[in-house]
């Protein structure tokens, strides 16, 4: 390809996308930038403090238990107080309980932090993805999410690496890191981002909406069955969090050797996610969920045979790809499934997802890597993969073919500049 032609590409895939998404999509960067709690909290408590590794998973599963806590309870506040103001309590309260983490040293005091550390920093995700979704096109959302996304994976390849020295030097700094960067995360929404809550349309004559609530969100079958499969999904994925650090760390290995096996998931991504996106496209998106929980699950699988640090860094290769296409693909019909004055509950559904994934997993790990060992779990992972891609085989099959019609449609970018979808969205943000 000429370098044209790249010029082209990446001009295509940016263009045409309003000014609050990419104040957004700095958010997300900046905020990704600063993670260390999620990456290194399992080596911390192994490594640094000295527990087994059935602690550190209990640990992370308290983690995974605020962010479950507090997924419904975010969705409402999305729909019910707003995106922008649910968005901003959420970054803050994460600052200031990722610092007070840093300084816990009672094994019931990390604990309880943890907790509240998981529920402050889940409850932004449905407010993020409400207003995103809120402010662009339906036939551009896949792009924005998958831009958002490479934002979101750019940050953790540079954090990744580089919190892994950090960490040799003092894993108090990367508290502190964390809490200082994301309350800059909080200001820039605060100055630069408006509210894009839809307003209902209450005027004489016109249609009445339906209510959403959350009872809706649980009737909705199909809705349920995909929020279902991302479980399973996010438990193989969580792996490379709490299972991957724990296990490298038995083996021997360093956190500098974690932080760059693990930062290989990064730079894939900000290498390939754009231009896989564009290959994808025009592809059937039933056939792309159910390769992608095929390959996640065996990608992992590979992990048993890993003895060095290039093995690990060739698995993550491996898994990375599968992430790489289920994520904006699964994102998109999530989207696509919610109705437009419900999108914080069903946007919270959906969280709900990876937080009860973030609570298992944790548990899983420690448990089999104690009792088995490592390569069992890796197994495990395996298995998983294999009862996903099932799983989206049966639903898909049982969906009108319209729908993936529509979907199709939805992932081609479209050429022209969106138009908003409401009034907040076309409005210019001042600094």
């Amino acid at each position: 390809m000429s370098v044209a032609s790249l010029r082209r590409a990446a001009r295509e895939s940016v263009s045409g996308l309003p000014r609050e998404f990419w104040w957004l999509w700095t958010s997300s960067l900046i905020n990704r930038i600063g993670a260390f709690v999620a990456t290194f909290l399992a080596l911390y408590l192994t490594v640094e403090r000295g527990y087994s590794a059935s602690y550190a998973g209990l640990v992370a599963a308290l983690h995974g238990l605020g962010g479950v806590v507090s997924s419904i309870g975010a969705g409402v506040m999305t729909d019910r107080l707003g995106r922008r103001p649910t968005l901003m309590i959420a970054q803050v309260s994460t600052a200031l309980s990722v610092a007070l983490l840093g300084f816990m040293t009672d094994p019931m005091a990390i604990a309880a932090v943890a907790f509240l550390v998981g529920m402050a920093s889940n409850a932004s995700r449905p407010a993020v993805q409400a207003m995103m979704a809120d402010i662009v096109k339906p036939e551009d959302r896949v792009r924005a999410f998958s831009l958002n996304y490479w934002a979101i994976n750019l940050g953790f390849a540079i954090s990744s690496a580089a919190a892994g020295f950090i960490a040799e030097y003092s894993y108090l700094a990367g508290f502190l890191g964390e809490a200082a960067l994301t309350l800059a995360c909080a200001v820039l929404v605060f100055v630069k981002v408006a509210e894009t809550r839809p307003v209902r349309d209450t005027s004489a004559g016109a249609k009445a909406e339906p209510e959403v609530g959350l009872g809706t969100v649980l009737r909705d079958r199909r809705f349920m069955g995909v929020v279902g499969l991302s479980f399973l999904i996010a438990l193989i994925f969580m792996q490379a969090h709490v299972g991957l650090p724990v296990a490298m760390g038995e083996a021997g290995f360093s956190a500098a050797d974690f932080g760059l096996a693990i930062a290989v998931n990064g730079v894939l991504i900000v290498v390939l996610q754009i231009p896989v996106t564009r290959f994808i496209e025009h592809r059937d998106p039933r056939k792309l969920l159910i390769i992608s929980a095929v390959v996640a699950g065996y990608g992992f699988g590979l992990t048993a045979f890993a003895g060095s640090i290039a093995v690990y860094a060739l698995t993550v290769c491996v898994w990375t790809l599968a992430e790489i296409v289920n994520a904006p693909t699964q994102t998109g019909l999530v989207v696509r499934l919610s109705p437009v004055h419900g999108r914080g509950r069903y946007q919270g559904m959906y969280t709900l997802s990876w937080s009860a994934a973030a609570l298992v997993a944790p548990l899983m790990s420690g448990f089999v890597i104690d009792r088995l060992g490592a390569d069992w779990l890796w197994g495990v992972c395996a298995v998983l993969g294999t009862g996903a891609a099932l799983g989206y085989w049966l639903l898909m099959r049982s969906l009108p073919e319209e729908e993936w019609e529509g979907e199709r449609e939805a992932l081609v970018p479209s050429p022209s500049p969106p138009v908003a979808s409401n009034p907040v969205a076309s409005k210019e943000v001042s600094a």
